[in-house]
């Protein structure tokens, strides 16, 4: 299964910090940024993706995230 994700996230910095606290919560599952796309994707591949807990999670560091669909 993937989870397609809209968010704010601009610099690499910033992506490389929210995935090594995605990964904590998620460690069995792939996730990626694609911040040359103009919706700042966050991709995350794996079974039984929580989209709330992912969202509440960027959220709570101050980003938007939103399921794309």
């Amino acid at each position: 299964m993937v989870e397609i994700f809209k968010t704010n996230v601009e610099e690499t910095s910033e992506s490389l910090l929210l995935l090594q606290k995605l990964s904590i919560h998620f460690p069995e599952h792939k996730i990626n940024f694609d911040l040359s796309d103009w919706e700042k994707i966050l991709r995350v591949q794996g079974k039984n993706i929580c989209v709330e807990k992912i969202v509440q999670l960027l959220n709570k560091e101050n980003y938007l995230c939103e399921v794309l669909e």
